[in-house]
């Protein structure tokens, strides 16, 4: 049995981000990975898809995917080629606390990610129907693409796809599309592409799937269906556990199937056992997973850290895009929080008109004391106009504080400062 100072299983962004900090640490790092390194972001996931999201046909989409992830790959390969670390190209259970595959560690990281949730619907197992996966290694454009679910993965790929000249369909069994932005946002958002010549059907339940038809009910309780070439379920992600030999150190999982973990992120165990990313069901971005691994490290190391997990940007790479930080307004008039709600539009932006980018709305929510709650948006770029709000509230400041920093005119960061 070989020793060595810390194991980790899953080279996706947590893991190899994990991986990469602890070794520049001085730690020795083993990572078992099964698949490609990666994990499902860079290879068929986040990065994929924005190559789609950037490509004005689905032939040069296919081409610029072909090119930018076996590149990007190769970056991962070469962080994983550091002296302190070990990559074994092999899924990995465990044998006790400290002993996976061939190795003995003090500290183990599980980074194994997540997988589609497919809903247990008649028909499912069809050819036709595909996950987000299965609907980038289509060969050919489909004229008619059926959408089960109006999360960020249906939302992005109505987007891109109707733009490449599909038809597109969403079915959503929810009131609105993207529960995690703010209601006013998200409808706005889903009116304009509605234009763009999405079709929605809100309040559906899918019922079956069969000879390329989706049966769904609507909120009437009345039997529609839309005809479609390919269907994609794109109901959300389930935590990667399968395999795991979680049995061997006493790990019972939470209802929605994810490792139970701690602030810190350890296994509720306390056996010196983490998890980060998707795995832990906590918040299932990629850029999330990456800071609980510097977290992870940071607690093996004895280092403090100021990283803020309640302040978590988020983006919908829809066309135009949205993007999240803090509560909605829904979320803070349930929970019974005060605040003020300032708004900007981008047909009033300099830049947003040069641009022909005029469609867009920007919510900050702030408290009575004028401190930064949340800011929802969509329009173009409106991502970085989020970042920007985020760092703001991870230095707690004020809407008056804001007001006195200088933005770069003509710039779509202006839309944040017209706000207040």
């Amino acid at each position: 049995m070989s020793k060595t100072d810390l194991i980790i299983i899953g080279a996706g962004p947590g893991g190899y981000r994990a991986a990469e900090y602890a070794a520049k640490q001085g730690l020795k790092v083993v990572i078992f990975e099964g698949d490609n390194v990666g994990g499902t972001c860079l290879n068929v996931g986040c990065i994929p898809t924005k190559t789609y999201v950037h490509s004005a046909t689905f032939a040069e989409a296919r081409e610029r995917m072909a090119a930018v992830v076996p590149q990007l790959r190769q970056g991962v390969e070469g962080i994983l080629s550091h002296p302190n670390i070990t990559l074994v190209r092999e899924k990995a259970s465990f044998t006790d606390a400290h002993t996976v595959g061939d190795y003995t560690a003090p500290h183990i990281i599980i980074a194994t990610g997540s997988e589609t949730k497919w809903l247990p619907i008649s028909g499912k197992d069809n050819p036709c129907v595909v996950d987000s996966t299965g609907l980038l290694n289509l060969n050919t454009l489909p004229e008619r693409l059926c959408i089960i679910g109006a999360g960020v993965i249906g939302m992005e790929f109505a987007s891109v796809f109707r733009r490449f000249g599909s038809e597109v369909t969403v079915i959503e069994y929810l009131k609105e599309c993207l529960p995690a932005i703010d209601s006013d946002i998200a409808k706005r958002l889903r009116k304009q592409m509605e234009k763009e010549g999405v079709s929605f059907h809100m309040q559906c339940s899918v019922k079956q799937i069969a000879d390329g038809e989706v049966f769904f009910e609507t909120k009437k309780g009345q039997t529609e269906s839309v005809g479609a070439d390919i269907i994609l379920m794109a109901t959300g992600r389930k935590p990667r556990t399968e395999g795991l030999g979680l049995e061997a150190i006493g790990v019972d999982l939470a209802p929605n199937g994810a490792i139970p973990v701690d602030d810190d992120f350890e296994v509720i165990t306390k056996l010196k056992v983490f998890a980060i990313g998707d795995v832990n069901g906590r918040q299932m971005l990629a850029h999330a997973a990456e800071m609980q691994a510097v977290r992870v490290v940071n607690q093996i190391l004895g280092k403090p850290d100021g990283i803020r997990f309640d302040i978590m940007p988020a983006a919908i790479f829809t066309e135009p895009e949205a993007a999240c930080v803090g509560p909605t307004e829904d979320q803070l008039k349930e929970q019974g929080i005060p605040y003020v709600c300032k708004k900007s539009f981008w047909r009033a932006n300099g830049k947003a008109l040069a641009m022909g980018e005029t469609e867009g709305m920007l919510k900050l929510f702030a408290s009575p004391e004028g401190v930064i709650l949340g800011c929802h948006a969509f329009g173009a770029h409106s991502a970085d106009i989020i970042q920007e709000v985020s760092v703001l509230m991870c230095k707690g400041t004020t809407i008056d504080e804001l007001a006195d920093m200088v933005h770069i005119h003509p710039t779509l960061s202006e839309i944040l400062r017209d706000a207040i």
